[in-house]
């Protein structure tokens, strides 16, 4: 198992993806991390949408005008949905269920990318949620946060350099 002090350094977005199919073992992995994260007061109220069908990943990768088109070659994408109703903070849980599915797809060698689908969309004024609701079949009261595409990685990305860090960023006990 990789030292989580490693998996951060190593995890990149890959926007290059494989043909090759995706192990069932593994995706139940990448869900588990999601279902495990932490939330706001245990709600837990998030949704995931596994698609891994092509003909509506090509789809989904149409929901906006930029930034999700290379999704086409991914083998799974999983919709990350909220309530807002239900829960105010449904970005903040949706956010951290994403990101652990980022890290938990690293740790299994596979590359991730977050695609933003909240608060996007095409030109001619669709948004995103929109269009994904129509392909997947969503209920009105969910709201799209973003897509997370995985697979296996068609490209190497180096660690993220120790060295570009800003640690003055960081600001001990008052800014």
């Amino acid at each position: 198992m990789t030292e989580f002090k490693d998996l951060v350094q190593l995890r990149r977005s890959h926007r290059r993806f494989t043909g090759e199919e995706i192990d069932a073992d593994d995706v139940k992995l990448i869900l588990r991390a999601a279902l495990m994260s932490p939330t706001s007061k245990g709600q837990r109220a998030w949704q995931f949408i596994v698609v891994d069908d092509r003909f509506d990943i090509e789809r989904l990768s149409d929901a906006k005008d930029m930034g999700s088109q290379f999704m086409k070659d991914a083998p799974l994408a999983v919709v990350v949905l909220g309530d807002p109703v239900q829960n105010d903070c449904w970005v903040e849980d949706g956010t951290i269920a994403a990101v652990s599915m980022q890290y938990q797809a690293e740790e299994l060698g596979l590359g991730s990318c977050w695609i933003q689908m909240r608060g996007r969309g095409l030109s001619d004024g669709t948004d995103a949620d929109t269009v994904i609701r129509g392909i997947l079949d969503i209920p009105g009261n969910l709201n799209v946060l973003c897509v997370i595409a995985i697979g296996h990685k068609a490209d190497e990305r180096k660690p993220q350099d120790e060295e570009k860090l800003k640690w003055e960023t960081v600001h001990l006990g008052k800014y």
